[in-house]
């Protein structure tokens, strides 16, 4: 049996980190994750080592099947590691699996939202050459040629998503021409990180063949247009099953130094997208209400109503590593309810 192998992984570029992959062929082995072995790359070519100790080691943590070339060929998520098989230090997924390991009794599920935008060159898809096209307002879910630019790429890329086994669980357009969004759980803390980078790699992979480009920038485009976030929905076992424990998470959000603590690493540029204007927080300010999309954490009005239920986090930008967000989210609330005693 032989198969091709797609070894993704998250380089070392500042200060938001890019995809890179390369293609192994794999002979006479099954296809399974246990079986894919350790691979090596050029550390001083991706930001990772320098030319004179350049080797880095990629080690299979999540593997999918291949929805673009098909047949028995799988996508396949790697860790960075140094030689000596410890990890990189570029690789923030290790310190997420000692805190969700941590945590794990408390059961917390995260679904995370992806925003992102089409550009086609320089200008975002839709928008005239040498202007701009009408105010926000009628893009968001909209539908028609006049409102809606890049579905084809859309529809392909969830296609391809779910022919991956990927947890997505919808799409829509957003506020602003050429940007949509796509949506990743609920899952566990590591499986909605890990299939979230496959997923973004699935979606610049697609979009290559529509010969667009996709971008995370949080503000694609300055002035009066929203910028494009991660918003991060959270849940502990304690959550869905009371009120109580949907407050103390919020509180725990905004104690002390919390606040700054979590804005610095939800990603580069938050200053530019967090200006309290297009249902955004001040990027310096910490607020939580329900029903607020003008509140850094907003509580859904069914979870009111319900008297249980989960959290969504506006504040992390759509270049959020989803690694750090829910490692964060899952310390700082989860530490909170353990202390309030409601786990």
């Amino acid at each position: 049996m032989t198969f091709k192998a797609e070894y993704i992984w998250i380089d070392g570029t500042e200060p938001t980190a890019k995809l890179r992959s390369k293609t192994k062929i794999i002979t006479d082995a099954p296809a399974g994750l246990d079986a894919l072995p350790l691979w090596g790359f050029d550390g001083s070519s991706t930001n990772q080592a320098e030319g004179n100790s350049s080797d880095c080691v990629l080690k299979p943590v999540f593997s999918c099947p291949d929805p673009i070339r098909g047949g028995d060929d799988v996508l396949v998520l790697c860790e960075v590691l140094d030689t000596d098989l410890t990890p990189h230090p570029s690789n923030t997924r290790a310190e997420l699996a000692e805190v969700a390991e941590r945590f794990a009794a408390q059961e917390p599920v995260f679904g995370i939202e992806q925003e992102y935008t089409f550009f086609k060159g320089s200008r975002p898809l839709g928008f005239p050459e040498g202007g701009f096209p009408a105010a926000q307002g009628g893009y968001y879910c909209g539908v028609g040629a006049d409102e809606i630019f890049g579905r084809d790429v859309v529809e392909a890329h969830l296609e391809n998503c779910l022919k991956a086994g990927l947890g997505i669980s919808g799409i829509n357009a957003e506020v602003m021409p050429g940007q949509w969004e796509f949506q990743v759980g609920p899952l566990s803390p590591l499986e909605v990180s890990d299939q979230l980078w496959v997923a973004r790699w699935l979606l610049y992979r697609t979009a290559e063949d529509f010969e667009v480009s996709a971008t995370l920038d949080p503000k694609p485009v300055k002035g009066d247009w929203n910028g494009a976030g991660a918003h991060t929905n959270f849940s502990t076992r304690a959550m869905r099953e009371g009120y109580d424990a949907i407050v103390t998470a919020c509180e725990s959000l905004g104690e002390g130094t919390k606040p700054l603590d979590h804005v610095k690493h939800y990603g580069a540029g938050i200053d530019d997208r967090l200006t309290g204007l297009h249902e955004t927080a001040p990027w310096n300010e910490y607020s939580y209400g329900v029903s607020d999309r003008g509140a850094s954490v907003r509580i859904p009005w069914q979870v009111e109503k319900d008297g249980k239920g989960y959290i969504e986090d506006r504040r992390p930008n759509a270049n959020v590593d989803p690694y750090v967000v829910t490692r964060l989210l899952v310390d700082t609330c989860c530490t909170a309810l353990e202390k309030a005693g409601q786990v």
